[in-house]
């Protein structure tokens, strides 16, 4: 590690545990969509209406329907429909998530780039995690999609700190170090802020260890593996991991990654 990326790991260790560190808030109609899902009476028209507020998210849980995943017989025009067709947890995972997406931007053109990238690799990390929930488990794919969506959260922070201290910007390689190095701590922080459900709150920093063992299969097992297959090949063999063994697959079976992969564009 270079002397840059140990001043700036230092210096954000520091602000995190001194709460200095400016954590990313989820946006008010996250909040009113979590809280609304915590109902377990809620009707598909009330949801609809808290959804309904932002046209926008609106638009985007529509056309998730209509995508080559989903799609059925009759195009899905109407939001009422569209939830109808989802179903209401996943629709409500699906949108905090689609929300989640709004706050990947930035000044910097370097930054937004890289902000880009880490949404679009979150995207197929959590397509897989659906795809692999959904074959593999009892699990709900719909928590799973959501972890996936999340597993990079952390980053954020380091990126907005990133456009205000331009020497770790021009350094691409200290950059995606520190990142590396930093982002799970933060992204548990910022997953305890926003309070999500127990089973996600410690997933950033937990998918980072391969070797974590439980006594069954959970949604870090599957985000975990998801985030693997993403990365195509480029940590230990798949084999080799508890998280592996958890999801039911005898060593050496080979999953057909590209039509797992096809499982992403139902979120784009």
């Amino acid at each position: 590690m270079n002397k840059l990326a140990e001043t700036v790991q230092a210096q954000l260790l520091a602000a995190i545990d001194n709460d200095d560190l400016v954590l990313p808030t989820l946006p008010e109609v996250a909040l009113s969509i979590r809280e609304a899902a915590e109902d377990t009476e809620i009707s598909v028209a009330a949801l609809s209406k808290v959804i309904g507020r932002d046209a926008a998210l609106s638009a985007r849980l529509i056309k998730v329907v209509n995508s080559p995943l989903l799609r059925a017989a009759v195009e899905v025009t109407d939001l009422h429909t569209a939830i109808t067709r989802l179903g209401i947890n996943y629709s409500c995972n699906l949108a905090i998530g689609l929300v989640i997406e709004q706050i990947f931007h930035a000044r910097s053109p370097a930054v937004e780039q890289k902000l880009r990238d880490i949404w679009a690799n979150s995207l197929e990390v959590a397509g897989i995690s659906y795809e692999l929930c959904r074959r593999y488990t009892q699990l709900k794919p719909d928590q799973a999609t959501l972890g996936g969506l999340v597993n990079q959260i952390g980053a954020l922070p380091v990126l907005i700190y990133a456009e205000e201290h331009n020497e770790l910007l021009s350094d691409p390689v200290c950059l995606h170090y520190v990142i590396e190095q930093i982002q799970p701590v933060l992204g548990d922080k910022i997953l305890s802020s926003w309070e999500f459900p127990e089973q996600l709150v410690n997933l950033p920093s937990q998918i980072q260890d391969l070797d974590r063992c439980t006594a069954k299969v959970d949604y870090i097992d599957v985000v975990q593996i998801a985030r693997c297959l993403s990365q195509r090949g480029r940590n230990r063999p798949l084999g080799t991991l508890p998280a592996y063994r958890h999801l039911g697959l005898p060593p050496g079976t080979e999953l057909d990654i590209g039509e797992l992969l096809d499982a992403r564009s139902m979120l784009r």
